[in-house]
């Protein structure tokens, strides 16, 4: 504001208080009589020399009410926007967290199951084996009673002097032999999967 627009308005300012000092007064009131085209012609031109600043003042306080309400709605928006975007990581993490939580229990799940089918193997294998060993024990034994049935001692006989003109072999008598085969071998052989 220029020192000649304040002093134009303060001029006035000074005419207008000098009016409503030196106008009448009404009887038993504190209200005076002024002239009103006087009056109003002074307001008028201290309106019309308010510099310009102080009308774009008026017009940016108004302006920054408008401004300040329209950043609150943006700063509304941004808040209302950053929670939904929270709640959607939250949802995200709690879908990964039940996701892993599956997965776990479907590799808790089948480490169990083949856990029980080795065990389930194991035992199947072992009771052939022990089948099996059993047959192969009867087998060894009835080899061994074979065996020894087989071994058969010969004494020996006198020996004769032959002549020496002689061409005497003595004949080899044949000796029957007999191989029992025990009953129960032939419960040995049997088909090990038709038990």
């Amino acid at each position: 504001m220029s020192d000649q627009a304040a002093y134009d308005v303060e001029s006035i300012l000074l005419r207008l208080k000098e009016l409503v000092e030196a106008g009448r007064s009404m009887p038993m009131s504190a209200s005076v009589l002024v002239n009103r085209e006087e009056f109003l012609e002074l307001l008028e031109e201290s309106i019309a020399t308010l510099p310009q600043e102080l009308r774009h003042s008026r017009w940016l306080l108004k302006e920054r009410e408008e401004f300040l309400s329209q950043a609150r709605r943006e700063a509304d928006d941004i808040i209302e926007a950053g929670r939904v975007r929270a709640e959607r990581m939250v949802e995200r993490t709690e879908v990964v967290r039940e996701a892993r939580r599956v997965a776990q229990s479907v590799v808790d799940d089948a480490e169990a199951s083949g856990r029980q089918l080795r065990h389930e193997a194991e035992d199947y294998v072992d009771q052939k084996l022990a089948a099996f060993e059993v047959v192969l024990e009867r087998t060894m034994h009835s080899v061994q009673k074979g065996r020894e049935r087989l071994q058969v001692v010969i004494e020996p006989e006198p020996e004769l002097e032959p002549d020496a003109d002689s061409d005497y072999e003595p004949e080899m008598e044949e000796l029957p032999v007999s191989i029992e085969v025990e009953a129960d071998l032939e419960d040995t052989f049997f088909d090990q999967d038709a038990r």
